[in-house]
């Protein structure tokens, strides 16, 4: 599969994933949407160590750098 993500993109990914997390942690978060969040982020933090996001595959978005 060709990447679709720029590093930019991928970066913001993580740190929306860090905080989630974090805020899952101390308690901001709690219960069943702390759970679906964190669950959330990891697919965030997956997405962008495999530069791929399916979300952008049907609308042909590539936030990377021209080839």
């Amino acid at each position: 599969m060709k990447k679709n993500m720029g590093i930019a993109d991928r970066i913001i990914r993580i740190v929306i994933a860090i905080i989630v997390v974090v805020l899952y942690a101390t308690g901001v978060i709690p219960g069943t949407l702390g759970i679906v969040l964190v669950t959330l982020s990891g697919i965030l933090v997956l997405t962008s160590i495999l530069g791929i996001c399916p979300a952008y595959m049907p609308i042909k978005l590539n936030t990377g750098a021209k080839e």
